[in-house]
């Protein structure tokens, strides 16, 4: 009977050592020089960030893909490295400073007598399809606020897809880049928005 116990235990232990590891994947994007170089000159406004709200269906710790048979599957060695409507937000936040060339101010004191433009951030689809494509489907939000104006605010939506390849990583890369030119849209807006009244959607 124990050498069977054994056995079992040593079959056990030889299975958790063949396992899969798992790995960790960020949407926040490492900067490189290129990147560095093309900040803007910094805006008239101050600039904070509100928190993003995600579908429940991809609001896992594991990466949930979309197979062709309209599934979700969740793959249990392949995680975000934070929540990942953290992970969009602080994606979405360091582009946003990138191009407007300010700090996200979200929970900072703020300087008097200078506007505030706040970005509010709803996203409706995350979807990730290794080989095919990352999509985000986002409503976002901007208002302008400042001492003795009345607040103005503007409601947009913006759908991005991105070509990617079979790995997960390269899906994971192809949502940062969505992200980034959802940020570009974003910023453009918002500097147009704060100088005048008759801003459209883009």
């Amino acid at each position: 009977m124990t050498i069977r116990y054994l056995a079992l235990f040593a079959t056990l232990s030889l299975a958790a050592c063949t396992s899969a590891p798992t790995r960790y994947y960020t949407l926040v994007p490492g900067e490189n020089a290129s990147q560095a170089s093309t900040r803007t000159a910094a805006a008239g406004f101050q600039f904070e960030m509100q928190p993003v709200r995600i579908p429940v269906q991809v609001d896992q710790p594991q990466v949930v893909v979309r197979e062709s048979n309209g599934a979700l599957a969740i793959l249990e060695t392949e995680r975000w490295s934070a929540p990942l409507a953290d992970e969009f937000h602080d994606s979405l936040s360091a582009e946003m400073e990138r191009k407007l060339g300010i700090r996200d101010l979200a929970g900072l004191p703020k300087a008097p007598g200078v506007a505030i433009l706040s970005l509010q951030t709803d996203v409706r689809r995350f979807d990730t399809v290794p080989g095919q494509y990352a999509l985000i489907d986002v409503v976002w939000s901007i208002s302008r606020r400042n001492e003795g104006d009345a607040r103005r605010s503007l409601t947009c939506s913006s759908v991005i897809r991105q070509s990617a390849g079979a790995g997960v990583q390269s899906v994971v890369l192809a949502h940062q880049q969505a992200i980034a030119t959802l940020a570009t849209t974003i910023a453009g807006t918002a500097q147009r928005f704060a100088q005048g009244t008759g801003v459209g959607c883009p």
